[in-house]
């Protein structure tokens, strides 16, 4: 089979597309035939080697396609069926992958594969920041950073669901027309104005409930001075390079909490992953939420798409057909 591989860490050079064997399924596994690939910030972060693992690897954890083997003790999952996966197993960038059963999602029918790994992992992180993280409610004013970015816009759609009030950030005004189109109730351009001066000025002086930050160092300290007394900082990602350290005196001057949740302690059992799953694609389907897939790459561009998304030269998802 093609597949993208790395047997070094760093920049988007160290993707390399090559024939590799089959793998094969044990008897709790799925073999699945992998239609399109969903590319994630994480995806970048093993590249750079900003979370160590074995080399050389197969990156990649997201993936929508149809079954092609069961092993013998899959009782719930059949051969032909559409399913899709995220944020558990990786391996996705590749035509074909072996994946445990649990781990995979039915996709409905009247959403394709292409959408369904363009909007699942993001998605149900969207899902369990606003739901589970801090759960939004129409008392609440968020902020939301990279409104246009893949969990960005799928978070403003589900705070507003949850009726809370929206802040987001966005660099460019094409983006900020997207995430007003989103329901956003305020976007703030931050290459031309301050974050932190104009939440402070749209709460009067007050600031937000909850942040959701992707971004890290860059905006990591506003984000904190953005919060009202007992708000939370809810960081999520590194886009800009990570947080080192959090002083404790920082989270004391105004009462705070300060999280760092990921995806996979939140779709740890197939219950919980199931629910995300099934809201998230439900909402899809229906047209509550609304997915908008910037570039489809081939696998063997897989480089060039991580480098798209690291430079913020995209809005919305990005993905990888083999």
């Amino acid at each position: 089979m093609k597949a993208t591989q790395i047997s070094r860490t760093g920049g988007p050079e160290v993707l390399e597309y090559l024939d590799l064997p089959d793998p094969t399924p044990g008897p709790d596994d799925v073999l699945l035939n992998v239609e399109a690939i969903g590319v994630n910030f994480i995806d970048t972060y093993i590249r750079r080697g900003a979370y160590p693992r074995p080399l050389p690897l197969i990156p990649g954890f997201e993936a929508a396609g149809t079954v092609t083997t069961v092993g013998q003790n899959v009782a719930d999952i059949s051969v032909g069926d559409r399913v899709a996966m995220a944020g558990l197993t990786m391996g996705s960038y590749a035509e074909r992958m072996v994946i445990p059963a649990w781990q995979l999602v039915p996709v409905p029918d009247g959403v394709s594969s292409e959408t369904a790994a363009a909007v699942l992992e993001q998605g149900m992180t969207a899902h369990y920041l606003c739901h589970s993280t801090y759960k939004l409610g129409p008392d609440d004013v968020a902020l939301i950073h990279a409104g246009a970015g893949g969990v960005g816009r799928l978070l403003i759609q589900m705070a507003k669901r949850l009726g809370a009030t929206v802040i987001t950030t966005v660099s460019t005004d094409e983006k900020a027309a997207m995430a007003h189109s989103l329901g956003a109730d305020h976007v703030v351009l931050y290459t031309k104005q301050d974050f932190q001066d104009e939440v402070m000025r749209i709460t009067d002086g007050e600031g937000v409930n909850v942040v959701y930050d992707a971004d890290g160092q860059t905006t990591f300290d506003k984000s904190l001075a953005s919060l009202r007394p007992r708000g939370t900082m809810v960081l999520y990602g590194a886009a800009s390079g990570a947080v080192h350290t959090v002083p404790v005196s920082l989270i004391n001057a105004k009462s705070l909490f300060f999280t760092r949740p990921g995806l996979n302690h939140h779709v740890a059992t197939r219950d919980e992953l199931l629910w995300r799953a099934n809201d998230v694609l439900g909402w899809v389907r229906s047209g509550e939420v609304s997915v908008h897939v910037h570039g489809t790459y081939p696998l063997k561009d897989a480089g060039r798409a991580q480098d798209d998304l690291e430079n913020g030269r995209t809005m919305g998802k990005v993905l990888l057909v083999p």
